[in-house]
């Protein structure tokens, strides 16, 4: 027979997850960034990067993540993802 407790989520200390972590606290700094605002056209860049970079990084996590997280990242609320990842490390994070 089958265990039948659901399977765990992702241990929020798996490197997939500080990696995400860190994008999107990379992604927060080249928003506030003002000196890289003033060239757009880098700003854009920078910030197209990042985006590319963390859905790489939302790809390879190990499955299955936490639900919350799951649709702060399908929904680019990338600011809400950061504080959930950033939350109390007790909880269940991914």
């Amino acid at each position: 027979m089958e265990n039948a407790t659901p399977k765990a989520f992702a241990s929020p200390d798996h490197f997939g997850v500080a990696d995400l972590r860190d994008a999107l606290r990379e992604r927060l700094a080249i928003i506030q960034d003002e000196e890289s605002r003033r060239d757009v056209n880098t700003h854009i860049a920078r910030l197209r990067a990042v985006s590319e970079k963390i859905d790489k990084l939302q790809a390879a996590l190990p499955q299955p993540i936490n639900p919350r997280l799951a649709h702060y990242l399908q929904r680019r609320s990338y600011d809400k993802a950061l504080e959930y990842l950033e939350a109390a490390p007790s909880r269940d994070r991914t």
